[in-house]
């Protein structure tokens, strides 16, 4: 049997923090690791329990999640902790921060506890967790900060193929989507996906996405 994943729920408001506890041990393949309502608690228990998977709220008092996320899994960071960021719908520019301070992707607080469950088990099993809508979104409204580098970096080690997927991914496009786009299959699609984040060292689409803006690859 394998281990289950080990949770710690981060939440300033007891009810929700009570909430996601219930749902996520009432899991045979997940526990809850520990709880907690402010970030520098967070920050502490996660070094010191070293959880699969941290559930971070934005808004916490003493250090909000941003900071929290920033110190556990952003650049730089060793033996990174996977966050998965909870925040309501029209904070679209928290998510935006959380992104780029590192976590794995973001669920709504008000999202049904299947998508929840879902989101626990994509982020712990080591994919990102961004809908491609949201995606879309995100680039839509924060594509202006992306800047260029100052100095793009070289030609990047991919063939023309990988260029177009990871184009196609920096616009949005699902799986299923860039499968339609260039008539191959989704499995065609994920393979190209993990080569090219190998090959440009990135972590999750999240990454590829800025990736793409820095460089020029997308406007």
């Amino acid at each position: 049997m394998t281990e289950p994943i080990r949770v710690l729920v981060c939440d300033d408001q007891p009810l929700i923090r009570t909430g996601f506890a219930t749902i996520i041990d009432a899991q045979p393949d997940m526990e809850v690791a520990g709880e907690c309502g402010d970030g520098h608690t967070a920050v502490e228990l996660a070094r010191r329990l070293r959880p699969d998977l941290v559930i971070m709220d934005v808004r916490m008092p003493g250090l909000d999640g941003i900071e929290a996320t920033r110190r556990l899994a952003g650049a730089g960071v060793p033996d990174p902790v996977k966050v998965l960021v909870v925040t309501t719908f029209n904070l679209d520019e928290y998510v935006y921060e959380a992104l780029r301070a590192g976590a794995s992707g973001f669920l709504l607080k008000d999202a049904p506890p299947a998508h929840l469950l879902h989101g626990i088990r994509t982020v712990a099993s080591g994919a990102a967790l961004l809908a491609p809508e949201v995606t879309r979104r995100l680039v839509g409204r924060f594509a202006s900060r992306i800047r260029p580098a100052e100095r793009p970096a070289a030609e990047p080690p991919l063939t023309p193929r990988e260029l177009e997927v990871l184009r196609l991914i920096a616009e949005g496009l699902s799986n299923s989507e860039i499968a339609d786009t260039l008539v191959i299959s989704q499995e065609t699609v994920k393979t190209y996906v993990s080569r090219i984040l190998t090959k440009l060292d990135l972590r999750d689409r999240v990454q590829a996405v800025v990736y793409a803006y820095r460089n020029g690859l997308v406007t």
